[in-house]
């Protein structure tokens, strides 16, 4: 967190959203920063595509190492559950090895590890390629007990051999599934592994859907077909629905259910955090429908 006013706008969100924070606190120096990144998002239109446009420019976040947090005092409560992902991974040679020491620190205090692989070639671009994402993902891997991540993140992230994602249909499954065998052979620890399916006819047409590996079994979501008002963030709206079921002790294809149901209510909603209530997400996930709420 960088101590100026665009820091404090953004302490203020994570505050109403009722976010405990635990900060590495930088002070700014009044010209270049260092700065809280700043992500713009055109979300495109019919036949436009969405663009992602980065300013992560003297990045606080790239700047942090192992030792800036106290796990101990982070976890002293207790902690279930402890999340991660390729973007935070991606952003310098030192946060991957922060996502390390945190995980090793949950393990010890008895969390489930999660990562979400989220490979994103801009990002690696800038320090070392795909070579270097998938020796760093691979480290932070071999601590995680579930995955989230499509077979093109499996590929380019962690390096696993599977057919061109490009000529085959987005919704089939087969290629994602076909690559489980080579990542538990690699990380033999690793018991759950989920992926969002896609098929985008235009901008704002989606066929949606998701699948898990669930220690040796496959599950399958409905697929149901999405006006989409912004794409973005609906993966990690299916990672937080998903994990929240598996927490809450649903089977699991309920909490791929509910995975795949608060996805696709996110993609409805501008921006990638989520406007939409938990009692949504559970109508939706049981076969609910659009019609009006009176």
């Amino acid at each position: 967190m960088v101590d100026y006013p665009i820091g404090e706008m953004i302490h203020e969100r994570v505050r109403a959203m009722g976010v405990t924070p635990f900060y590495k606190r930088f002070p700014h120096n009044g010209v270049n920063g260092p700065n809280m990144a700043t992500v713009y998002s055109d979300r495109g239109q019919g036949v436009r595509a969405p663009v992602v446009f980065y300013n992560r420019s003297n990045e606080a976040a790239a700047q942090l190492k192992p030792g800036d947090f106290d796990w101990a005092a982070m976890f002293k409560h207790g902690i279930r559950w402890f999340h991660s992902g390729g973007i935070f991974a991606a952003l310098s040679e030192t946060t991957g090895e922060v996502i390390i020491e945190g995980m090793r620190a949950a393990k010890q205090a008895g969390a489930v590890c999660s990562f979400d692989l989220n490979f994103r070639e801009k990002l690696w671009n800038i320090w070392g390629g795909q070579a270097k994402a998938a020796q760093v993902i691979a480290r932070i891997v071999a601590n995680a007990d579930v995955l989230v991540g499509n077979e093109e993140d499996l590929q380019r992230g962690l390096g696993i051999t599977g057919q061109d994602v490009e000529k085959k249909s987005k919704l089939d499954a087969s290629a994602f599934f076909a690559m489980i065998d080579q990542v538990t052979a690699r990380f033999p620890q690793v018991k759950v592994v989920a992926t969002t399916l896609r098929e985008v006819s235009s901008t704002n047409r989606h066929t949606w859907g998701a699948v898990a590996w669930v220690t040796g079994k496959t599950y399958a979501s409905p697929t149901c077909e999405l006006d989409v008002l912004d794409r973005v963030g609906g993966g990690d709206g299916f990672a937080s629905g998903f994990f929240y079921g598996l927490l809450s002790g649903e089977a699991p294809e309920a909490a791929l259910r509910l995975g795949w149901a608060h996805g696709a209510l996110l993609t409805t909603t501008p921006g990638d955090t989520t406007m939409v209530t938990l009692e949504q997400v559970k109508a939706y996930a049981q076969g609910g429908s659009a019609r009006i709420q009176r």
